[in-house]
C-alpha cells in the first residue's frame, strides 16, 4: 500500500542518527509489546505480513509521532480488536470482559517460547519455472495496491538487473490479507542510483531490493 510508513526516497526527515549503545529497549513496556506480538503470533492469531499490514495503516500523524514500539502495541491493538480476540472496552479497561476467542494453535505455554523466537522458514515448493535468471534487464511495475505490498514505493516504473534468485516464497502481499500463501518467485534486483534518484545521483552508488515475481516485467 501506498502509506507514509513507505520512506524511502522521501525528503524532509534529516539524516539517520544512530543511538551509540542502544538498547534493545528503552523502557519495559517495551519488551513486553514484542513478547505479545510475538506470543499471538506463535499461538496462530496472526501471520508476519498481517501484523506488519496493521503498523502501515496506522494514520500519518500517529506513525510519524509514535516510536518504533508504540507502532506495534498500536497495529497489535488494531488487529486483535479486528480479529475479535478483545474489545475496546477490554483494552481501555486492561482486563478481559468475557470470554475469549481461542487461537488457532491453543494456548501459548512457557514451553513456547524458544520455539516462538526462531525466525519463521517462508520458501516453499514452485509451482512454476522462474521466469527471471540472474543478468536479466527487468522493470518493476508501477503498481498501487491497496494492501500490503513489499514493493518498495521509490523503485516502481524503474529497470534493473537481476543479481541472484532467492528461492520461492511465501507470497506476502497474499499472506498479509489472509488470503493463502501463494509462493512466489523472489530475486535480489540491483538498480543504479541514477537509474532512481537521477542524473545528480552519485554515479557511484547501487541499490539493491527484494523483489517478488509479481513486481517485475521484462524491461
Amino acid at each position: 500500500m501506498n502509506g507514509v510508513h513507505d520512506m524511502g526516497g522521501m525528503d524532509g526527515f534529516g539524516k539517520v542518527e544512530p543511538e551509540p549503545n542502544e538498547p534493545p529497549f528503552h523502557a519495559k513496556w517495551e519488551g513486553r509489546v514484542l513478547a505479545m506480538v510475538r506470543a499471538m503470533g506463535s499461538a496462530g492469531a496472526f501471520n508476519i505480513d498481517t501484523s506488519r499490514f496493521y503498523r502501515e495503516t496506522l494514520p500519518p500523524h500517529i506513525y510519524l509521532a509514535s516510536s518504533y514500539y508504540r507502532k506495534w502495541l498500536l497495529g497489535l491493538e488494531d488487529l486483535l480488536i479486528d480479529k475479535g480476540f478483545v474489545t475496546k472496552p477490554e483494552i481501555a479497561a486492561a482486563h478481559a470482559q468475557g470470554s475469549t476467542k481461542p487461537v488457532k494453535k491453543g494456548k501459548f505455554r512457557l514451553e513456547d517460547v524458544e520455539h516462538s523466537l526462531v525466525r519463521g522458514h517462508f520458501e516453499r515448493p514452485a509451482p512454476a519455472p522462474a521466469k527471471f535468471k540472474p543478468g536479466d534487464r527487468v522493470r518493476t511495475k508501477n503498481i498501487h495496491p491497496a494492501t500490503h505490498t513489499r514493493l518498495p514505493r521509490y523503485t516502481r516504473g524503474h529497470v534493473g538487473v537481476v543479481e541472484r534468485i532467492l528461492g520461492c516464497q511465501v507470497f506476502p502481499d497474499s499472506a498479509a490479507m489472509e488470503l493463502g500463501e501463494d509462493p512466489r518467485w523472489l530475486y535480489s534486483v540491483v538498480f543504479d542510483g541514477a537509474e532512481l534518484w537521477g542524473p545528480e545521483a552519485d554515479p557511484t552508488v547501487k541499490i539493491s531490493i527484494d523483489a517478488f515475481e509479481p513486481y517485475l516485467e521484462p524491461a
